[in-house]
């Protein structure tokens, strides 16, 4: 469904980061765990979707990177080590879950790790373009800060960004937080 290359947010963001472990939180069909994994880091892609997967496997091979894949749901998944890097991009969940997954994935970083969530903002159901129709599974940039910094993280990106998107924008909760 998505080409190859990463969000925009993602590369922007993330490019001259020192790689590590990462976890892509919903990685559908792995275009940012493989482009991660492409720029040296050691990536687990999870998904509910077995065929999502499958579609990462193909692409990290294609591109010759190694990519471990874990068909799981978000809410079951656990790493077994604290990690470098929790990606969430486009993790469309209802507003109560986004704040118990969030709380829960900045417990999986080591110190230094970073939480990197982009996801269609609220307002974008009116103002943007494209995205879910329902708000109830889109972002706010408060609602996302509030829970990471609840976890002691502190955040070095917290914006409401633009995306181009068929000729029209987008708007996305584009936040970066580090645990110190």
């Amino acid at each position: 469904m998505w080409r190859g290359e990463p969000n925009q947010f993602v590369a922007e963001y993330l490019a001259d980061r020192s790689p590590g472990s990462a976890i892509d939180l919903g990685a559908g069909e792995g275009r940012n765990a493989v482009w991660l994994a492409s720029r040296g880091w050691n990536v687990t892609a999870v998904d509910f979707s077995a065929v999502g997967l499958a579609k990462a496997r193909t692409m990290a091979m294609e591109a010759e990177v190694e990519l471990t894949t874990v068909a799981e749901h978000v809410d079951e998944f656990n790493p077994t080590m604290p990690v470098d890097l929790v990606l969430l991009s486009y993790l469309q969940i209802p507003d109560d879950h986004q704040e118990a997954v969030l709380r829960r994935v900045a417990g999986w970083l080591r110190p230094g790790g970073i939480v990197f969530v982009v996801a269609h903002d609220k307002a974008n159901v009116e103002r943007g373009h494209g995205g879910p129709p329902e708000p109830g599974v889109c972002y706010t940039v408060e609602n996302t800060v509030a829970a990471l910094t609840a976890e002691g993280l502190r955040i070095e990106v917290a914006e409401l960004a633009q995306r181009p998107v068929d000729g029209a924008v987008a708007l996305d909760t584009v936040v970066l937080a580090v645990r110190d």
